[in-house]
C-alpha cells in the first residue's frame, strides 16, 4: 500500500489557518487609537474561547466494561489487588493538568499482551484573532498530516502497490505507536487507515502491523479526533503470544472506535 498524507485538502487547511492569525499588521492589539478617536483603525473582535475549559480525569473515563473487551487478560487475573490496579491504569506524567492529561494500561494475558493509552489535550490559543477551535484544528490537521494516511481513490480505496510500503503512524502523546506497514488483506477489507466521518468534529484512524522481537508481530490501531477545542488519542496495541499469531484488524479497531465514541459522549454528554 502506498501510504500518502492528504496533500491538496490539508495543505490547504493549514495555510488558511495559519494566514487567519497573520491578518493583522504589526504591532496591532486589535483596538481603536483612544487619543483618535476618528482614526480610520477599526477594532478586531475577539476571537470565541473553546468550549471546554476543563478535562476528564483520564484514568477514571474508561468502564470497567469497556477494558474488560480491551483488555482480556484483566479477567483472567485471580488475585483480586493486581486485578484493581490493572483496572486503575496509570497517569501519564504531564505538567499542566489543565491542558493535557492521560492514562495507560497494560495487561498481559495466556494469549496476548494488551496495552492502551489515552490522552486529552486542551488547546487554548494566544493569538487574539485566532479562536481556540481554530488552533486545535490547526493542530488536528498537522497530526493528520503526520499520519500519512494512504491516499483514497475515487471508489473510496486506496492506492496500492504489489508490496506494502512502510508507514509512520501517528504521532501525539500516543507516540508509542511504532513505524509499521499495514497488510494487504488490511486494505482490502476496508479496514486501511482513513479519515472517519462519524466521530467528533473531525477524526481519523491508522492501522500499523510491525514486527516486534523476532517473529512475533504487533498491531496497533490508533484513533484521534478533535470535538471542539479538545483533542483526544486513543492508541490500541496487542502482541500476540504465539508465535506467527496476527492480531485481528477488523476486531481491534471496533473495540478502539467504540471506545473513541463514548469518549466523545464523555466531551459532549
Amino acid at each position: 500500500m502506498q501510504r500518502k498524507a492528504h496533500g491538496s485538502g490539508v495543505v490547504a487547511l493549514l495555510a488558511a489557518l495559519l494566514l487567519a492569525g497573520c491578518t493583522g499588521s504589526p504591532g496591532d492589539d486589535g483596538r481603536t487609537d483612544a487619543a483618535n478617536p476618528g482614526s480610520a483603525g477599526t477594532a478586531t473582535p475577539a476571537a470565541e474561547p473553546g468550549k471546554y475549559r476543563t478535562l476528564p480525569e483520564p484514568c477514571g473515563a474508561v468502564a470497567r466494561s469497556t477494558l474488560d473487551s480491551l483488555l482480556p487478560g484483566i479477567k483472567q487475573l485471580t488475585d483480586e489487588e493486581q486485578r484493581e490496579k490493572a483496572y486503575a491504569g496509570e497517569p501519564t506524567l504531564t505538567y499542566d493538568t489543565d491542558r493535557k492529561v492521560g492514562c495507560r494500561w497494560k495487561v498481559d494475558s495466556a494469549d496476548a499482551t494488551n496495552r492502551l493509552l489515552i490522552d486529552f489535550e486542551r488547546v487554548v490559543s494566544y493569538e487574539g484573532s485566532v479562536s481556540d477551535d481554530s488552533q486545535a484544528e490547526l493542530i488536528f490537521a498537522e497530526k493528520q498530516a503526520a499520519a500519512d494516511l494512504p491516499e483514497p481513490t475515487a471508489s473510496g480505496t486506496v492506492t496500492e502497490t504489489s508490496s506494502p510500503t512502510p508507514g509512520n503512524s501517528p504521532s501525539s502523546t500516543a507516540s508509542s505507536a511504532s513505524s509499521a506497514s499495514a497488510s494487504p488483506s488490511t486494505a482490502a477489507s476496508g479496514l486501511q487507515p482513513r479519515v472517519l466521518d462519524d466521530l467528533g468534529d473531525e477524526a481519523f484512524l491508522d492501522d500499523a502491523l510491525s514486527t516486534a522481537g523476532s517473529t512475533a508481530q504487533q498491531r496497533t490501531v490508533t484513533v484521534a479526533f478533535r470535538t471542539s477545542n479538545v483533542i483526544v488519542a486513543i492508541v490500541y496495541e496487542e502482541q500476540p503470544a504465539t508465535v506467527g499469531a496476527v492480531p485481528d484488524s477488523a476486531e481491534m479497531q471496533d473495540r478502539a472506535r467504540k471506545l473513541a465514541a463514548q469518549l466523545d459522549d464523555t466531551l459532549t454528554g
